[in-house]
């Protein structure tokens, strides 16, 4: 059962930092916020005492394989799926899950399952539906008949272009997927993005452009990813935000071997960037391709296995913003807050104000994670978790 709960004397960055203030919350809501509630008023309900510390929005992953990803290098190279606790430790209160290269060894039953079951667990979990290939496999059959007819599902992808293992789309195919889930979207009121995956090619975010270009989608339809990838596909990016598409950046624990050797451009400078490009800070988001195989290298280049994205990147990229870049934490924020909720149309999310859902992170003035409540239950607190999904104990005997 939930514990009505009062935080008192948080800093509170909603994203926008509005300075001290107590919070109300029950029902799995904010019911209020204001200079000052008296707790005396309120027997019963349980105090959580913030003094010092800055109490953010729960973050948004726009991005995540829940189910695993990788099997680029065989079967066993198939990353593991994630777990209640692998996003909540980070400050993670809502997944959008994805599948990835591979949408035969994972397909939408399981995706949607998968999605059900984090749910279940006490986070906010939602889906794309299909994968890298064209055409896209649904498991209704049809585009809209998955977004209309299937709650999680709130938009399309990540379909792959301007990569080798793309199914190479023509643009007609490319533009009736767009068409299709903006219909979808609209009849269902929910996003209907096209979350689309970029590679390497020097094609960049042509097709994207084309559609825009040629047809009647706006550029607001759009969610392209791993847009830092490469410093020539980044400069794309920022003329594409400048006609007001929204970007996504691509966390990395490990950019200090990448932004040296492959020209991946470090997320905290990649924002830095756009914002001095003129860039809106409403337009650019950070995921974190969570649970998605990478290679990993040691500082001299050589090759020491396969990793895994994590949802950590998220709030290590918001505080090299702070401590490398200077870009203010209301700013930084808005990146894995705000600006997710709002490109997702994820309406009662990335904000703290009254009536938003009480996904809340709690840090330590050095942007550590303290406690983190999602629908106003605890997930971890006082740094320790306190709540994992169904099997996690027993996987950690």
């Amino acid at each position: 059962m939930e514990t009505m709960k009062l935080i008192r004397n948080a800093d509170v960055y909603a994203p926008e930092h509005v300075g001290k203030r107590d919070i109300l919350l029950a029902g799995g809501k904010i019911c209020l916020m204001a200079p000052r509630i008296d707790p005396d008023a309120l027997p019963g309900w349980e105090v959580l005492d913030a003094e010092g510390k800055l109490l953010l929005p729960g973050f948004v992953d726009c991005h995540v394989h829940v189910m695993g990803g990788g099997g680029e290098g065989g079967f066993a190279n198939r990353t593991p799926e994630g777990f209640l606790s692998d996003f909540t430790r980070f400050g993670v209160t809502t997944v959008v899950g994805c599948i990835g290269t591979d949408g035969i060894g994972r397909d939408m039953k399981s995706l949607i399952a998968k999605v059900k079951g984090l749910r279940e667990d006490g986070i906010s979990a939602y889906a794309y539906t299909g994968s890298y290939q064209v055409p896209v496999r649904t498991l209704t059959g049809n585009l809209i008949e998955d977004i209309m007819m299937l709650e999680e599902v709130i938009g399309v992808g990540e379909i792959a272009i301007s990569d080798h293992r793309s199914s190479q789309p023509t643009f007609e195919e490319f533009a009736r997927i767009c068409a299709d889930i903006r219909v979808g979207g609209i009849l269902s009121n929910k996003a209907g993005i096209v979350n689309v995956h970029l590679g390497d090619s020097p094609r960049c975010l042509d097709l994207i452009e084309r559609v825009i270009d040629e047809t009647e989608i706006p550029v607001t339809q759009f969610l392209p990813t791993h847009i830092n990838r490469n410093e020539m596909l980044f400069q794309k990016g920022i003329a594409y935000a400048k006609r007001g598409g929204t970007v996504d950046l691509t966390g990395n624990e490990d950019i200090d071997y990448w932004e040296t050797i492959c020209d991946e451009v470090r997320v905290c400078k990649a924002i830095r960037r756009l914002l001095d490009a003129g860039v809106s800070d409403d337009l650019f988001t950070i995921s974190s391709d969570g649970q998605g195989s990478m290679p990993v290298f040691s500082p001299d280049g050589k090759f020491l296995g396969v990793g895994m994205g994590r949802s950590s990147c998220l709030l290590k990229e918001v505080r090299e913003c702070v401590q490398r870049e200077n870009i203010p934490l209301e700013v930084a924020i808005k990146a894995i807050t705000a600006n997710p909720a709002k490109v997702l149309h994820l309406n009662t999310k990335g904000h703290i104000g009254e009536g938003y859902d009480a996904d809340l992170c709690l840090l330590t003035p050095e942007l550590t994670i303290d406690t983190v409540i999602a629908r106003g239950e605890y997930m971890v607190k006082n740094g320790e978790i306190v709540k994992r999904g169904q099997f996690e104990n027993a996987m950690l005997k």
